[in-house]
């Protein structure tokens, strides 16, 4: 038989091989194949990096045979990791040296069955294929490691939370890494337990890990480890992001905080209305007696003194019943659409002349694009020189007072904000500031109803009032305000 038919039978058994049978150079470029690799046709892969066309990785298999051959310059037979443990079961990887005189120009990798299973290796590549979509396609982070903590599986929603790239992670991250303060060590200590539902799993630990970029983030962790005869072999974890979460369950407690401040408010606006009615009358008769007397008698210096003191205390019981009813009334209001920014101007021009005011440095950043909003202006202006007086006795005339408005386009709502640079308020009066009668004021100089008619006239107007304060940084009130449209004009009492 000549030499070019022995050729061409050579040829053919190679292209007739099942399995796949590459020669690469010893920089792991593809020179020759005997199959389409991956659905890309000769043309696209020879020249190109195996390990890169194979496992879409940047640097060779741990497992490579053909790295193990150039170490060893000799054939190499070495396991594939993606089918099984066991070596009576799994293909293998087969790599030889092809010489050119005493130099290795090439290197052949071909795999095979020990022993030969028909169809075994189709079977578990569909698997492997469905199982690595399985886990790419998870909403949480899942990790594997090995008992080194070389990380073995690093999915898409891993990479999102953590900050690197699978390739990143695969090469260069130890799992221990992810843990601030060697936390791993109790990770593990607890997952070898049989406190979190059992020995070798941890259900529901919540646990912080650290980002790429330094960031502390709250995670929901489910672990287990993987046993292979009873040894441990390596461990999984699925990494829950709780920030969403946390996030949400704080909007949600500041809502439940608004609607209880919203019914005690109303259930304390009832009552200060009857309070205030019963009073109205005696103090009427208290002031009308005491003026009597004060002009038919002739009395002692120190009578008059006494009765003057009567009225003057009987006048600020009468202020304090105006305010409540004040509160407490409901009646329809004139809703029209009104420039906020030209109210919070009006207000400021009013008050800014006033002694109060002369040390103090008014910063205005008011946004031109507001619409027009739908309020009762009257209540408005009551409800802007209120917080602005507020902010302006809180910092005793001196300091700088920010007046701002934005609109926030995605929920249909303007919001002004309010801020001084008082002394702020503790965190203990902070919850209560909103409360009928609650002042921080010294006594005679304050009722403590300007706050609670400010927050009644807002959530009248179907908005929300609320205040942040640091102590020696100062106090910020946001007002947000529906946009609302003319046609639900007329009453903006909440009846």
């Amino acid at each position: 038989m000549g030499i070019e038919t022995e050729k061409k039978y050579l040829l053919k058994a190679i292209g007739a091989f099942k399995r796949r049978f590459i020669v690469v150079s010893p920089e792991f470029k593809i020179l020759a194949a005997n199959c389409r690799l991956n659905g890309l046709a000769d043309s696209e892969t020879i020249g190109k990096h195996c390990h890169h066309v194979f496992y879409d990785r940047s640097s060779p298999c741990e497992n490579c045979a053909v790295k193990e051959s150039i170490e060893k310059r000799k054939p190499a037979l070495m396991p594939k990791p993606e089918s099984t443990l066991d070596l009576n079961e799994m293909p293998c990887f087969f790599s030889y040296p092809i010489y050119s005189g005493n130099e290795i120009e090439a290197y052949v990798s071909m795999d095979f069955d020990l022993p030969t299973r028909g169809g075994l290796e189709e079977k578990l590549q569909r698997s492997n294929a469905f199982l690595r979509n399985l886990i790419s396609s998870a909403v949480d982070g899942i990790i594997s490691s090995d008992t080194k903590g070389k990380i073995l599986i690093f999915n898409e929603a891993a990479e999102k939370v953590f900050g690197y790239t699978v390739d990143e992670a695969l090469n260069h991250l130890n799992v221990r890494d992810i843990y601030p303060d060697n936390n791993a060590y109790e990770v593990m200590r607890n997952l070898r337990s049989d406190d979190y539902d059992g020995k070798g799993k941890l259900k529901s630990y919540k646990v912080d890990i650290i980002s790429k970029y330094g960031e502390i983030i709250p995670i929901m962790l489910n672990a287990s480890i993987i046993y292979e005869n009873g040894k441990e072999i390596a461990t999984i974890g699925f990494f829950h992001d709780l920030r969403e979460e946390l996030r949400m369950k704080e909007e949600l407690e500041k809502t439940q905080l608004q609607l209880l401040q919203a019914e005690k408010m109303s259930s304390l606006g009832k009552l200060a209305a009857g309070v205030a009615h019963q009073l109205n009358n005696p103090l009427g008769g208290i002031t009308l007696f005491a003026k009597l007397i004060l002009e038919e008698y002739d009395l002692e210096e120190g009578a008059k003194e006494d009765l003057n003191r009567i009225l003057r205390d009987a006048k600020r019981c009468r202020d304090t019943v105006k305010e409540l009813l004040e509160f407490t009334r409901q009646t329809r209001h004139l809703m029209r659409p009104h420039d906020i920014n030209k109210a919070l101007t009006r207000t400021l021009f009013l008050l800014e002349s006033q002694t109060l005011f002369h040390n103090i440095n008014i910063v205005k950043d008011l946004d031109s694009s507001l619409p027009l909003v739908l309020v009762d202006i009257q209540q408005l202006y009551h409800l802007f020189m209120n917080i602005i007086l507020n902010a302006a006795q809180a910092m005793e005339g001196k300091g700088i007072l920010t007046v701002k408005s934005l609109l926030l386009k995605s929920e249909e709502q303007v919001r002004i904000e309010i801020s001084d640079t008082g002394p702020g308020i503790s965190e203990e009066n902070l919850p209560h500031i909103f409360e009928p009668f609650f002042t921080t004021k010294e006594e005679g100089k304050g009722t403590g109803l300007g706050l609670s008619l400010a927050y009644r006239i807002v959530q009248n107007h179907g908005g929300h009032l609320h205040a942040e304060s640091r102590r020696e940084k100062g106090t910020t009130f946001s007002i947000i305000l529906p946009i609302g449209t003319q046609e639900n004009k007329g009453d903006a009492s909440g009846n």
